[in-house]
């Protein structure tokens, strides 16, 4: 072999190498920057759900908060009404009666409802409200931090160049993270749920 095949053979194997590892480098940033894409999405489906619970379930505990108390409220109305038949009694027998009826209006009352728990209710529901609204809060932050990640990586210099050169420079464009809606900084009222 003479001494210019043999340069020659070393140059083209070196650019071969040279070649072949910048397109191995250049495919690991496209597939890495695409895991970064789709962990973004998942995150943002994650606040998705988070919200998707709220809505589901907020609604379904004002309304079982709001049936407990309208039963205990007709079980005081009940026995307050019996009561008021004991003070007017005027009469032994009137006594009698009213005494049976607020015997009656309680067992009623209680077979009904038999644990009065219009207390616990509120509380299980503001445990629920802050618990949901806490998890809503860390979906948002997983969400922003998954963006920071793909942000950070996409748009470095030479990961920015090596996914223009595979075409996918316009599909990895930065993302936006998490920001409120205007007027979010203000709680929704509970009350106004009771309302409805």
């Amino acid at each position: 072999m003479s001494k210019g095949l043999i340069t020659t053979l070393v140059i083209v194997g070196i650019i071969v190498v040279f070649v072949g590892g910048f397109f191995m480098w250049g495919t690991g940033v496209y597939d890495s920057a695409i895991k970064s894409q789709e962990n973004v999405n998942e995150a943002f489906s994650n606040v998705q759900a988070t919200y998707q619970r709220r809505a589901d379930l907020i609604p379904n505990l004002v309304a079982t908060v709001k049936e407990a108390a309208e039963n205990e409220r007709g079980i005081l109305t009940a026995v307050t009404q019996a009561r008021a038949g004991i003070v007017g009694a005027k009469t032994p027998e009137d006594l009698e009666i009213a005494g049976r009826k607020i015997n009656t209006a309680i067992n009623l009352a209680f077979e009904a409802y038999p644990q009065i728990r219009s207390t616990e209710n509120f509380q299980e529901l503001q445990s629920q409200l802050e618990g949901t609204e806490n998890r809503i809060n860390v979906a948002r932050q997983r969400y922003n931090e998954t963006v920071k990640e793909y942000n950070s990586y996409v748009r470095g210099y030479f990961k920015r160049m090596a996914l223009n050169m595979f075409g996918g420079g316009e599909d990895f464009s930065a993302k936006k993270g998490f920001e409120a809606a205007a007027g979010s900084e203000n709680a929704p009222s509970v009350q106004d749920a009771f309302d409805k």
